[in-house]
């Protein structure tokens, strides 16, 4: 069922400060440069989530077919057109309406049938997804809880939540707010570190509405590859999580 826009946890200057950097978002050279080459190593590990979570064969090049997929502040797309070409059935949803805008235009340039709206993830009421994506958006959300409590309920019993963040420590804010942002690499003003959040803050929001984090690594930044996964999580941060069943949180309660 289709949604209606509406705020819920969307802070507008956020959407608007995104919405402004629309027209750009698919130059690698662009306001957008740092999600880029962020992109390897998130759909990577993405890959390697999907392929752990469904015991799927990780020469499969469709190994979503058949199953639906939520990308939740998609941008103009980085995320929702891989998850389009895995096989999933895609719904993307953007604060931004002038991102929405963009990605529609560029799925359709290549022959990509993806359900893109402009709206907040609490308006949508459709029947749960298969596999949530939620990549640097936790940190410009005005309630990370109520956030996640709209993905529990948006996401399968037997589903795949995977979402990355900056990490709220000091190398986190010397890296992503301080160099990055005071150098250009990322537009100004693009990030609080006061709203950043830890994994251990994410794990433990994700556990009061019974999803458990399964896996987590760091994004690191080498100067050799461009940005690879490792176990330093201290600057940013990725992670896999799924519904922790009924029987099992009875068990972990004795």
């Amino acid at each position: 069922m289709a949604s209606e826009p509406g705020t819920g946890t969307i802070d507008p200057k956020e959407a608007a400060h995104f919405g402004a950097q629309a027209a750009d978002w698919w130059d690698p050279n662009g306001a957008s440069a740092m999600l880029h080459k962020l992109g390897p190593a998130r759909l990577r590990y993405i890959r390697e989530a999907i392929d752990r979570h469904w015991d799927s064969d990780p020469a499969t090049f469709r190994p979503l077919a058949g199953k639906r997929a939520l990308d939740i502040g998609c941008g103009a797309g980085l995320v929702a057109e891989p998850l389009a070409r895995l096989g999933a059935d895609v719904t993307a949803v953007d604060a931004a309406p002038e991102n929405i805008a963009v990605a529609r235009a560029h799925a359709a340039q290549m022959g990509l049938a993806i359900d893109y709206r402009a709206c907040g993830v609490e308006t949508l009421r459709e029947a749960p997804y298969d596999l949530i994506t939620a990549l640097e958006v936790i940190e410009h959300v005005t309630d990370p809880g109520a956030f996640l409590s709209a993905i529990a309920r948006l996401l399968k019993p037997d589903g795949l939540l995977i979402l990355s963040a900056p990490n709220r420590t000091a190398r986190g804010k010397l890296l992503v707010v301080t160099l990055a942002e005071g150098f250009g690499r990322i537009p100004k003003g693009t990030h609080d570190w006061h709203k950043f959040l830890t994994p251990e803050e994410v794990g433990e929001l994700l556990a009061e509405h019974g999803i458990t984090v399964m896996d987590s690594a760091g994004i690191v930044a080498d100067p050799r590859y461009g940005f690879t996964l490792g176990k330093d999580l201290s600057v940013n941060y990725i992670l896999s999580a799924a519904r922790q069943q009924a029987g099992a949180r009875a068990a972990g309660a004795r």
